[in-house]
Order: structure tokens, then sequence, then C-alpha cells
């Protein structure tokens, strides 16, 4: 669930290079750049790559970069032709139709089509082939104080979120009630998840991310709708008038709203179940062994709860030599049918295991794993991305429209959001 791209001017492609470190290293064995990002179910996942390379008899060097640069270094890599950077390599949902014509096909990889249902089309080429293997399903959850909350307390309505919340500030056992990333790229935290959990999408069919069903019914954006303005509406009283959320949040991404709540400054949040592991380690988290999961309360115009899920994945540049295909794809096979070292993966963030294989074993021994799919598989499920090419110019377009209406006054919300119905319309008929 997950990291977002920024729109960003791309670099030049040789300085984006040197920045990132992308050079192959001239050796006599058998050699492969990974790049990706320090994420904790990323670097959880390289180190299981890490042990079978060493068993394979391969030298894995590793080139990890900043979210920010990440995707315009590597789209440029791509699309260039460049095929000494990175033989594997990263890869999101929100992005993975996008970078498939430059990927090499994966069905051949043992395992790689053993994931959840519908969660490997975003990655699909021309062909209906995966450009992807999974490394991890991820997927946003409600995180709160197990020391402050009673399991049978768990707020289960916005309504519920906004007492609940409202009485532990007043008892000075915390300073904000709920806190979440609010920015571009961290919409899913706070904007997305409750407008998903109010019947409501960005466009109409609620849910729907079949191209072909949408533009059936004239890619109608849903952000001037009564679920909308409903939404918009709660997030505004939480920072302006029931003061559950810090005012400035519609700065934070994700990684502010995550030191509030492991400093014990707020009662819930919502991340992704990859960062359970460290929101649970006493070494990063002042609220270490306090943290559950519970499912996400909903809005009044929802009936049941709805969950994001997708994988976040690892793919193979279609321009690299023969031989460092096949050794990648040796590679992330060994990878998918490490049961150990995907449970370990699980125990350290929070990331399911990347093959679904594995999934009867954590639902035999681990209660912890029972409570997670509980809360996130049994439930309804939306993707988090729409998959055209200028989705990222349409997500910008609306995270700047509900930031805009959050820093305006109460009364002017709907005219906020209704300013921007053709901007966002026109967001998906460009491509």
């Amino acid at each position: 669930m997950g990291l977002r791209r920024h729109i960003l001017r791309v670099l030049p492609f040789a300085g984006a290079l040197a920045f990132l470190g992308f050079a192959a290293s001239a050796q006599a064995e058998t050699t492969l750049n990974i790049c990706y990002i320090n994420h904790p179910v990323q670097v959880a996942n390289v180190a299981i790559l890490e042990k079978w390379a060493a068993k394979q008899g391969i030298k894995l060097n590793k080139t990890v970069a900043s979210y920010a640069v990440y995707l315009p270094k590597t789209t440029q890599m791509l699309t260039s032709g460049a095929s000494d950077q990175c033989d594997i390599i990263w890869n999101n949902d929100d992005w993975g139709q996008d970078l498939a014509p430059y990927l090499e096909p994966l069905d051949d990889v043992p395992d790689a089509l053993n994931v959840e249902k519908g969660q490997l089309e975003p990655f699909h080429n021309a062909d209906g082939k995966t450009t992807a293997v999974s490394m991890t399903t991820t997927a946003g959850i409600l995180f709160y104080r197990t020391d402050l909350i009673p399991e049978a307390e768990l707020p289960k309505t916005w309504d519920d979120l906004v007492k609940i919340s409202q009485k532990l500030q007043s008892e000075k056992k915390v300073k904000w009630g709920y806190v979440g990333g609010m920015s571009y790229t961290n919409t899913f935290f706070s904007f997305w998840w409750t407008l998903w959990n109010n019947g409501c999408d960005i466009y109409a069919p609620a849910y729907e991310r079949d191209n072909n069903k949408l533009a059936a019914e004239g890619w109608k954006p849903m952000i001037d709708s009564a679920c909308q303005l409903q939404t918009a509406e709660f997030w505004w009283d939480a920072l302006n008038d029931k003061k559950i959320s810090p005012p400035g949040m519609t700065t934070y991404s994700r990684d502010e709203a995550n030191a509030i709540f492991q400093a014990g400054d707020a009662a819930f949040t919502v991340a992704d179940t990859t960062f359970l592991g460290t929101f649970n380690n006493p070494d990063k988290s002042s609220v270490a062994g306090k943290v559950g999961i519970a499912s996400f309360p909903v809005g009044p115009m929802n009936k049941g709860v709805r969950t994001w899920i997708d994988v976040w994945g690892w793919s193979i540049p279609k321009t690299i030599p023969d031989d460092r295909k096949a050794a990648a794809k040796k590679l992330l096979g060994a990878m998918l049918g490490d049961a150990d070292g995907q449970i370990e993966q699980w125990n350290q963030t929070g990331g399911p295991p990347p093959n679904t294989k594995v999934w009867p074993t954590l639902e035999k021994n681990d209660a912890g794993w029972r409570k997670l799919y509980g809360i996130l598989f049994t439930a309804d499920h939306v993707h988090d991305a729409y998959y055209f090419r200028s989705w990222a110019t349409v997500h910008k377009m609306y995270s700047d429209t509900l930031i805009r209406a959050m820093k305006g006054s109460r009364q002017d919300i709907a005219q906020t959001l209704k300013a921007s119905v053709d901007m966002i319309h026109n967001g998906a008929t460009a491509n």
C-alpha cells in the first residue's frame, strides 16, 4: 500500500545514473544490479535475494535510491534502452502499466502467478503476460494503541473515531487522536481510505478499474458528488473543528505521520501493514508492543469496510543480456520458493509473503496473521490506482484540490470540489 510517484522534472540520464550510482560492475562472475528504495519490506526481501544470490554464485550489487528520484530515473533508464544499470527493479502497481512495454515477461518464473486474484493485472503487457513478480502485498490498515483502546471499543464509524479521539485528548493521554499522511502521494492515508469507505471514488462507477467500462460512463468524476463532499467535510472538521488531527497535516507524508504515531503522540494512524514491524520495534518506536491493527471505520454512505490491496513487485528490463535475464529469473524464483525467508519477512515487517502457497502455514501457526487476513482479505477491495498514462497527473490534481479545500472555509468546500470536475475529466480523456 502504498508509496506513490511524484511528477518531477527528469534530469539528464547520464546525470541521473551518476547520482544514483547505477554503474555496471565489470566482474568475471555473474553480477546482477538490483535497484530499489529503502523501505522496510524491500530491505527484508532483498535480504532473501542476497541469501540465494550467494548460493547461486551471483554477486548482487545493491543500488538504493530515494523515492523522490526513483521513478523518473528508472523510467528514463528503461525508455533510453540502457542495459547496464539495473537488472532487477522495484515495480509498483501505480506505474506498472506504463513500464510494462520495457520489461521482460515473467510468467515463466516459478510461482510467479501465485498471488491473490486480480493483483498482477496492473503489470500486464500487451500480450497479457505479467512483467512483475510479487515481493509482498501492500495494503492499508488502521493502527491503534492497544494500551489506550480496548479491542471491543474500536471505532466502527467516523463518528466513533472522532469521539474516541477527543476523549483520549481530553484525558491528556495523546496529543492527537488521528494522524496520517495527507500530502500528494500520501493521499491514501487520509483522503482515500475514507473516500473508499464512504461509497465513493475518483471516477464513476465507484471501485471500477476497467478503462473500457470507465470510458463507457464518460470518465465521470465523482469529486463533486455527495459522498466526496461528505468525506472532505469530515477531514476539514478533523483539522479545524474537532481538532483530532494536527492542523499542519496537509503537508505530512507518511514519514511525518508515522513518526508522530511512533512517538506516542497519536492514538490512531493508517499506514501499510508493512510498517507493523517498525511500529512494534522497541529500537524505533516508543509504543512498541502497544500497537494493534483494526478495520477501517466507515462513513455514513457506506455499508461495509473496503480495503486497498495491491502488489509491490520485482521486474527485469527487456534490454539486459539474456544470461543476466536468466540469472535474475532464477534468483526471483528462488525467493518465491523460500517459505522460511518469506515468513521471516512477515515477522519482521508485517508484509504478507509474496507466494500465497506460504499463507496456509501462517494461517495454521500465526494468530497475528489470522487477524490481519480477516481484516484485509475478507473485506471488499479496491485497487489504489487507475490504469491510464496520465493517472499520476490526475492524482496530483485531486490532491491539490482537496488540500485547497482543507485550507479554505468549510462553506467553500463544495465549490472548490466542483471547480475541478472538468480538469479531472480531461485528465483521463487526454490519454
